[in-house]
């Protein structure tokens, strides 16, 4: 079921003296398109695109499969994974997939509003403090209340964009607030207030000086979030006739009014985003270049951003052991980042305590540089 790798090696980031070291790094599930990655409790859970739902046990180093193949799912394809200590939700094409733990048994939630596009569930995320799962669909947003199976859709099309109703990206932001990304924008959503209230949404596209107004979309792919600021991670959808559609990029937002942009000017591979995550000071990136005359993206592996002063430094793939470019996804479980490719998926944990949560801070850039440059993170 897996292959696996255990490397023993230092990684020197020379950008800023910064160095990340004794890094070990085990592979996994050769060949399968990773699409997901969630943890529970010492449970991992990872969705793919082809090979069904894994479960990786770190207390035990064990895995279980759920799959056609094993004979104990109805599906293999998934686009999105969520989980609780009684449930696991995988996102299909044709709707929720819903794991019950407890019984070891399969349901599905087909979706009339929307019609079929309408059931292509894109994005997932549970919160356990209100016991809510939000479901990302093609068309509308849906949330269920868990402990009452009671599911509600939610149309947020802003201005009659039928685009700002198409989602991509759900993440929780702190105790209050959860973030919708669309294919037009962002909603910020404040959880003390009922869904149905148009107050209790704000939305931001790349208009009125959202995403510094830059190209004629904007495309959440992920997002991650610090006290004060919000990382957007962006695709990258071009065309000969249409070079600024989707431009693509990382931005960051001071949560008040200041943007910045990293793109490949700025020393990115290439400006499509796949996914983000974070390890105490560094931003991790997975970044992908589309090929506006073939229109298909192709993976330029990944990097370390410093969230003080956005300097960026690329991953050697080699040193660790990964064979793909393409980084689809990466979850982050305290001691190693889980990273997600198109042919399989790799664990490194990561020892050097500056790379953790609540690690040192660098000493801020002079007031010069933070000028030419941009505002240090703080």
């Amino acid at each position: 079921m897996k292959i696996r790798f255990a490397i023993a090696l230092i990684l020197f980031f020379i950008s800023g003296g910064y160095s990340l070291s004794q890094v070990v790094s085990e592979n996994f599930l050769n060949g399968a398109m990773i699409t997901g990655i969630t943890g529970v409790g010492n449970d991992i859970w990872i969705s793919t695109y082809g090979q069904g739902i894994y479960r990786y046990s770190r207390d035990t180093g064990e895995w279980f499969t759920l799959s056609t193949k094993n004979k104990n799912a109805e599906n293999d394809f998934y686009y999105c994974i969520a989980a609780s200590s009684s449930y696991v939700w995988a996102g299909g094409v044709d709707g929720l997939y819903i794991y019950d733990i407890r019984h070891n048994s399969w349901r599905k939630r087909k979706f009339g509003l929307g019609g079929e596009m309408g059931n292509w569930v894109r994005a997932l995320c549970y919160d356990s403090t209100q016991n809510v799962l939000w479901i990302g669909r093609f068309m509308y947003l849906t949330s269920l209340d868990v402990g009452r199976q009671r599911y509600t859709d939610h149309a947020l099309a802003h201005d009659n964009d039928p685009k700002a109703n198409n989602f991509k990206a759900i993440k929780l932001d702190g105790d209050s607030l959860v973030w919708f990304g669309t294919e037009s924008g962002v909603y910020k959503y404040n959880k003390k207030l009922n869904p149905d209230n148009a107050d209790s949404y704000s939305f931001m596209n790349n208009k009125n000086g959202g995403f510094m107004d830059e190209g004629n979309e904007v495309s959440i792919a992920d997002m991650l979030f610090q006290p004060g600021y919000v990382w957007f991670g962006t695709d990258e959808f071009i065309s000969e006739k249409n070079p600024r559609f989707n431009v693509g990029g990382i931005y960051v937002y001071d949560r008040k009014r200041h943007w910045d942009r990293l793109s490949q000017s700025d020393g990115l591979p290439a400006n499509g985003i796949y996914c983000l995550s974070r390890t105490g000071n560094e931003i991790w990136a997975g970044v992908y270049y589309f090929d506006k005359r073939a229109k298909k993206d192709y993976g330029r592996g990944l990097v370390l951003i410093d969230r003080f002063n956005l300097t960026i430094t690329p991953v050697d793939l080699n040193q660790i052991n990964i064979e793909s470019s393409r980084i689809l996804c990466m979850y982050f479980d305290g001691t190693s980042m889980w990273i997600g490719t198109d042919n399989g998926l790799s664990k490194v944990l990561i020892s050097n305590p500056l790379a953790r949560w609540g690690g040192k801070k660098p000493e801020p850039v002079k007031e010069e540089t933070q000028q030419k440059k941009r505002r240090v993170r703080r």
